[in-house]
């Protein structure tokens, strides 16, 4: 006669789904530290022209202790790796690029707003690495707020030039969005960017103590015409 053996099998209770999602949780919560992690090995170390909100807020996305912060009436280091970030006012650039030698102009990236196309040329600055950022530094040390819309809601700030890519990196590690764009997708949106703020500072100026938020609700039918008509222009 043959034997069988008996087996006994114990089941197990099924995990509550309390723990199964706390589980997913924490997965989800170490890919993103990962991808965190990752990112901050990617970014470039930079030399960061200017100490204000926008220059303290990238340093702070970069490489801990890589970066060099160039202050005003400070020279910039010619054997410094990587790119020269430019966060000063536009009528600073003249010192700024007398502080630069010259064989690092290529190396400056332009973080201001406006149309400098006629300053790039008079300098012979062809082909200039230009940043249009869409972010804003309420106060000095505070992390950058991004300015995603619902219309573009995959972010506007946008980089041009052969560094263009490590400006990306560097704003996507600290959490902002960034397109790398040719120069003409470019370009074409610095227009926007200079129609639209015209247009806000003009109406502002028509409303003295206006902020930009009023001028938008309270002011919507003048920014409109007068957008349209610096279009037309």
């Amino acid at each position: 006669m043959a034997l069988k053996a008996a087996v006994s099998v114990t089941r197990l209770p099924s995990p509550p789904l309390r723990c199964l999602l706390s589980l997913a949780s924490s997965k989800s919560a170490a890919a993103r530290r990962l991808a965190r992690v990752s990112a901050a090995m990617a970014v470039q170390p930079a030399v960061v022209v200017g100490g204000g909100r926008v220059g303290q807020a990238l340093l702070s996305m970069g490489p801990p202790g890589a970066d060099v912060l160039v202050g005003r009436g400070e020279k910039v280091p010619d054997d410094a790796p990587g790119p020269i970030l430019v966060c000063t006012r536009n009528d600073d650039l003249d010192a700024v690029l007398e502080a630069t030698p010259k064989s690092r102009w290529r190396d400056l990236v332009f973080f201001q707003n406006g149309m400098l196309d006629p300053w790039f040329e008079s300098k012979g600055l062809v082909d200039a690495n230009q940043v249009l950022a869409y972010f804003a530094v309420s106060k000095l040390g505070e992390p950058p707020v991004d300015g995603i819309t619902d219309t573009n809601p995959e972010g506007l700030t946008a980089a041009f030039g052969s560094w263009a890519p490590a400006v990306a990196a560097r704003l996507q590690n600290g959490g902002l969005t960034c397109k790398v764009l040719e120069k003409e997708a470019f370009q074409k949106q610095m227009l926007e960017k200079l129609i639209w703020i015209s247009a806000f500072m003009l109406v502002g100026a028509r409303h003295p103590g206006a902020s930009v938020g009023a001028v938008e609700k309270e002011y919507r039918y003048e920014l409109q015409r007068g957008a349209l008509h610096l279009m037309k222009a």
